[in-house]
């Protein structure tokens, strides 16, 4: 499962520069329109409201970014259901969504769960109500470490036992993509949990987006791959994963500097707004270079996978670093920053600082990519 699609010192380049790095008419138009619709339906207040709630989102947030916005249908091609667009779109959205923290299960349905369940037809029924909004699908690590399942066939199908843990949205999920031992090998699957299924959310560091572990019994499940393909598609997966994350850090950053920026310049000291002395300047100096880097580095990644999701694996590492470090330092400095409300945890800045820490923690942090990247160019 964790065998890279190239070895060490055989990266894959691109043939030529990857399209699309500049944000076009259409992306621009896309993101202003998905920004003024999370501004109507409020702030980090109503955020925390609905993460609180019993299916941890807001419905009605939910079905109007599917039924207005279309983000489940957005990258899934013509003839499978969806609108035909790319990771690029992709990348614009969960920008956006960082920057609203959103909740509602963008990342873990409209993106990882859709490309998913795209790899085979044989899942058509369930991407159809995917793509619809009206199932939730999620999809786990892909790791032997969380993936504790066994699938057999039957004369009615795939069923599946065993339990799965660290579940993203695993508490409403009514999809699971996950991997499974079968007697020829490891397969991905995707699972109806079925009511004989339990689940038991997890306490984390996040509360926006909740985490669960399920057990299942008896699950029907569709086999997404053989097993000469999973290791190449569980990986492929996981790139997705890092980058769907390396852009939401992007849109993290950028609301907190703009945050920031906003109070540095209205409080004031010895009657002068905080913001104009030289120290605060240069840390904001810092944190836009940091926000810079960040953009440029995952929309570099998103243009590269929408081109060659596997010549993509070193500009995906580089973006997961690059971003997860963004996000972290732009947290803890917009703490500071803000002064004594900023060490409140009613202070939006500590929403954004538990989200950043938990993206961290789901797909590894700094450390982990870098080792990756020093992997794939041989060092």
């Amino acid at each position: 499962m964790s065998t890279p699609l190239v070895a060490a010192g055989e990266v894959r380049w691109p043939r030529s520069e990857p399209v699309g790095l500049t944000p076009g008419p259409e992306q621009s138009a896309l993101r202003e329109s998905l920004r003024a619709l999370l501004a109507k339906h409020g702030d980090i207040t109503q955020v925390r409201e609905a993460s609180s709630a019993e299916r941890g989102f807001s419905a009605s947030l939910w079905r109007a970014l599917v039924d207005d916005m279309s983000v489940t249908a957005l990258a899934a091609p013509e003839d499978r259901g969806g609108l035909g667009y790319g990771v690029a779109e992709l990348a614009t959205i969960l920008e956006e969504c960082g920057r609203a923290l959103v909740c509602e299960p963008v990342y873990s349905s409209a993106v990882l769960g859709v490309q998913a369940l795209l790899l085979t037809r044989a899942g058509d029924d369930l991407l159809a109500g995917v793509l619809a909004g009206d199932l939730l699908a999620t999809v786990s690590a892909l790791d032997v470490t969380t993936d504790d399942l066994r699938a057999a066939r039957t004369s009615a199908g795939w069923v599946v036992d065993g339990t799965v843990t660290h579940l993203t949205c695993g508490r409403t999920a009514d999809v699971i993509v996950a991997s499974a031992d079968c007697p020829d090998g490891r397969r991905l699957f995707a699972l109806r949990p079925g009511q004989d299924c339990v689940r038991t959310e997890r306490t984390v560091l996040d509360p926006t987006r909740r985490q669960a572990d399920v057990t299942l019994r008896g699950a029907a499940a569709v086999a997404l791959t053989e097993p000469e393909e999973t290791a190449a598609a569980a990986t492929r997966l996981r790139d997705l994963a890092t980058l769907a994350l390396a852009c939401e850090n992007t849109g993290i950053v950028d609301m907190l500097l703009e945050m920031t920026v906003a109070y540095t310049s209205t409080r004031r000291q010895f009657d002068r707004a905080i913001g104009s002395f030289q120290a605060i300047k240069h840390r904001l100096a810092d944190l836009l270079v940091l926000l810079e880097r960040a953009r440029s580095a995952s929309r570099y990644a998103a243009a590269a996978f929408a081109e060659d999701p596997d010549a993509a694996r070193l500009a995906v590492a580089v973006a997961g670093a690059v971003c997860t470090d963004a996000a972290v330092h732009a947290a803890a400095e917009a703490v500071q920053l803000h002064g004594g409300i900023g060490f409140t945890w009613e202070h939006p800045a500590h929403s954004y600082f538990r989200r950043a820490m938990g993206n961290e923690a789901a797909q590894g942090g700094s450390r982990t990519h870098r080792s990756t990247i020093a992997a794939l160019v041989g060092l």
